[in-house]
């Protein structure tokens, strides 16, 4: 049997003005939403970003992509994507995309989630589904 190492994921819900974020870990494939940060143009205040990282000590970064049902690109796929190579290039970690189609909408249905906290949860969301999907590939690959 093999035994994997316990890996820290942080994950994050971008917004141009709010940008969610959740961090989690492998062996129980738990989250928690952390905050939200405030963003201007996009860009979040990255000395929070890096607070958040030496307090948690990510193994992995995880990255909220949309996409639209008819595969168009999604208005904010740019947007993501410098955001992402921008944390990619400033922590020097590991970073993947996941599919978060509906997850700040999924969020706000959540009982008893604030408005404020919508963003934390919606992170919260693509990290467990991305522990989700990263649990099903090694379980797969172990058979």
């Amino acid at each position: 049997m093999t035994m994997t190492r316990a890996r820290t994921v942080m994950a994050f819900d971008y917004g141009s003005k709010r940008i969610g974020v959740a961090v989690g870990q492998t062996v129980s494939a738990t989250a928690m939403p952390l905050e939200v940060l405030r963003a201007t143009n996009g860009s979040p205040a990255w000395h929070d970003v890096a607070r958040l990282i030496e307090a948690w000590t990510p193994d992995l970064l995880v990255v909220g992509m949309p996409h639209n049902d008819d595969d168009a690109p999604h208005r904010l796929e740019a947007a993501i994507t410098r955001f992402s190579r921008r944390l990619r290039g400033r922590y020097q970690l590991p970073l993947e995309f996941v599919d978060e189609r509906l997850s700040s909408y999924a969020a706000s249905t959540v009982g008893g989630t604030r408005l404020r906290e919508v963003d934390a949860m919606a992170a919260k969301m693509i990290l467990e589904t991305w522990l989700e999907c990263s649990r099903s590939s090694s379980t797969a690959s172990a058979r």
